[in-house]
């Protein structure tokens, strides 16, 4: 079965204080250095260490694409990536690496370009989850109570048990994904992550399969900190 991996990386990262990466191209939150090696470096080689996965795409700014490639030029890694241009938003950018997908791709996941700390298995879990139901994607409980509120005035205490935290990857089937795709640009419809749009979807169901709150999204720079100490652990780890 083949299963590609998208990741969207061609944002501005507004939240992440500035910085230069190598390569001298504008400093975003995907390319800030984590250890020597920028983050979307660190995602790219656990994708590439997922059984699972058949195939990796990058989704770029056109300015990075040269700058990346001469990076995994450097690399050996065990899947081939593809670099493709990506849009203004994480929407168009995800559409446009479904365009390059060859046909009897079986699986789609969709995961953010800065949580290098995903847990292979739990990648592997919601890809045989979506492989059953068509879509699937990776969820935690929040443990803070949440408020629904209005002009600074809460409105009510909303119940934890019905309420998920969404991370990625997001897998889905690739009949499914393409059809949430092309209606979302039909009602000309602009959603905050895949499931978003999948969700429009009359004849889908989406699973949830447990995520873990180490599966962090690095976007400001106190993500950072936290960041250093779980890759000196996974280094740990993988060294015992």
């Amino acid at each position: 079965m083949k299963v590609a991996v998208i990741l969207p990386a061609a944002g501005l990262g507004t939240r992440m204080a500035k910085s230069q990466p190598e390569g001298g191209t504008q400093s975003r939150k995907q390319f800030l250095q984590l250890e020597g090696v920028p983050i979307l470096l660190h995602t790219i080689r656990k994708f590439a260490r997922c059984a699972a996965i058949t195939e990796i795409l990058v989704a770029l700014r056109a300015d990075d694409i040269v700058w990346v490639q001469d990076l995994l030029d450097r690399e050996s890694l065990a899947k081939p990536v593809r670099l493709v241009v990506g849009g203004e938003s994480r929407q168009q950018s995800v559409e446009n690496a479904l365009n390059h997908l060859s046909p009897d791709t079986a699986l789609v996941a969709v995961h953010d370009a800065v949580r290098p700390f995903v847990d292979i298995e739990a990648v592997e879990k919601a890809i045989d989850e979506a492989s059953s139901c068509g879509a699937a994607i990776l969820g935690i409980v929040p443990v803070d109570t949440v408020k629904r509120v209005h002009l600074n005035r809460i409105e009510t205490t909303i119940p934890r048990e019905r309420l998920v935290m969404a991370q990625t990857p997001q897998v889905f089937s690739l009949p499914v994904i393409r059809e949430a795709f092309a209606k979302a640009a039909a009602d000309g419809f602009v959603g905050t992550d895949e499931a978003s749009l999948v969700e429009r979807l009359d004849n889908v169901n989406i699973h949830i399969v447990p995520g873990s709150d180490r599966n962090i999204k690095i976007t400001k720079p106190t993500d950072l900190y936290l960041a250093k100490l779980f890759l000196a652990e996974e280094k740990e780890r993988d060294s015992a």
